[in-house]
C-alpha cells in the first residue's frame, strides 16, 4: 500500500476540514513540518486568522514540528500583542502618531521569541498558546487551556492557567523517546513500525532503533 503523501492539500477523500497544514500555509514567519495537521469545524484557512498580532515588523516566527495535531479553535497568540507592563501606563501611545510619535524612543516593547511547538505534539480544542512559549516533544494540551509557560516533552497540560497534569511516561521512557526522535525516521521505517509507533511497547522499539535505525557515529 502507498504511503500518505505529505504534499496532499486535503489527506482524506471528500472531507476539506482537515489539512496537511504545510500546503496551505501563505506567512513566511510560520514554518510547519510534514504531515502535522489542522482540523477545523468551518474552513482550514482560520488557522492562520488563529495566528493572532502576527505583525511583519516584529519578526517572531511560529515554528511547528512534524506529525503534530492541532484541533479546531487552537490560537496562536505572538509577540505583537505585548504591552508595557512594568511602565506607568500600557497604553501604546507612538502608534497614533502625532505628538506622541516618540513615545517609545529608546524603549521597546516586550518581546518573548519564537513561539515553537515540538513534534507529535496534540493541541486540543481552543487552546491557547502564548508568546515565545516552547512545547516539548509529544507533549499534549487540553482543550481550553492557557499556555503562558514552557511545556516539557511527553507532559499533558491543561487548565487557566495551564498546569501539568501528569507525565505521558516515566523519565527514563521520555529519554529514550527523545533519543529515538522517530518523525526523522524515513517514511519507510515510519511506515514499517507503525504498529509499534500505536503500541506501549516502548522498550521493544527503542532496541529496534538501537540495532536497525540509529546511525553508527
Amino acid at each position: 500500500m502507498q504511503i500518505p503523501n505529505k504534499n496532499t492539500v486535503f489527506p482524506l477523500q471528500n472531507y476539506d476540514r482537515l489539512v496537511f497544514l504545510k500546503n496551505i500555509i501563505k506567512n513566511p514567519n510560520i514554518t510547519v513540518g510534514d504531515y502535522t495537521y489542522y482540523d477545523d469545524f468551518e474552513d482550514v484557512h482560520n488557522f492562520e486568522k488563529n495566528v493572532k498580532y502576527h505583525f511583519d515588523f516584529i519578526g517572531d516566527k511560529l515554528i511547528i514540528g512534524k506529525f503534530c495535531m492541532i484541533a479546531s479553535g487552537a490560537t496562536f497568540i505572538m509577540n505583537g500583542a505585548n504591552h508595557l507592563t512594568e511602565a506607568v501606563s500600557t497604553y501604546p501611545f507612538e502608534i497614533f502618531g502625532g505628538a506622541w510619535s516618540e513615545a517609545m524612543e529608546g524603549k521597546q516593547y516586550p518581546h518573548k521569541g519564537d513561539t515553537v511547538v515540538g513534534n507529535d505534539v496534540w493541541i486540543g480544542h481552543n487552546a491557547v498558546i502564548m508568546p515565545g512559549v516552547r512545547i516539548g516533544d509529544g507533549a499534549v494540551i487540553a482543550s481550553y487551556a492557557l499556555v503562558s509557560k514552557d511545556v516539557k516533552p511527553y507532559t499533558i497540560v491543561g487548565g487557566n492557567p495551564s498546569a501539568e497534569i501528569r507525565k505521558r511516561f516515566s523519565e527514563e521512557q521520555i529519554e529514550k523517546l527523545l533519543e529515538m526522535q522517530w518523525w526523522n525516521w524515513s517514511l519507510e521505517q515510519i511506515t514499517q513500525y507503525i504498529q509499534l509507533l500505536t503500541d506501549k511497547d516502548i522498550e521493544q522499539l527503542y532496541q529496534i532503533y538501537l540495532k536497525e535505525i540509529r546511525l553508527v557515529p
